[in-house]
């Protein structure tokens, strides 16, 4: 394990869709979490970088998950931002699985299922961070 990393938590989450993610089950696979309110205004700036960046990088695993939100709520914001794959939280379990305590927050999970990275806050050059990591993990 590298330096810093640490063994990702087994959290499940409920899609939108009715579908379970397993963070467990990636494994192999470099993952993204990007944690995100729909109040959140920094977020609606952030969401369409990452989205666009994952639509060119099908090999990543990129999941939004809207944290403490009913899911009408969260598919109504997902509809109008065009946000696939969304998780939800709608008990805030990532504050404690994930140490998220404000919005944005992305977390990077690499193949091994460690937890590499995590970016707080608005990041207007988001895609060439996921770019980098994406080459270096």
């Amino acid at each position: 394990m590298a330096p810093g990393a640490h063994p990702a938590p087994h959290g499940v989450f409920e899609r939108i869709d009715g579908a379970k993610f397993r963070i467990a089950d990636q494994r192999g696979h470099l993952v993204f979490l990007d944690f995100y309110a729909s109040w959140c205004v920094p977020c609606r700036i952030e969401l369409p970088l990452v989205r666009s960046w994952a639509r060119s990088h099908p090999e990543a695993v990129v999941v939004p998950v809207d944290v403490a939100e009913s899911p009408g709520a969260a598919a109504a914001f997902a509809q109008r931002y065009g946000l696939q794959n969304v998780a939800l939280d709608p008990q805030a379990s990532s504050r404690a699985l994930f140490g998220v305590a404000g919005f944005p927050t992305v977390i990077v999970i690499d193949r091994a299922g460690n937890v590499r990275a995590k970016w707080e806050g608005l990041n207007p050059a988001i895609a060439l961070a996921m770019s980098n990591a994406e080459k270096s993990l």
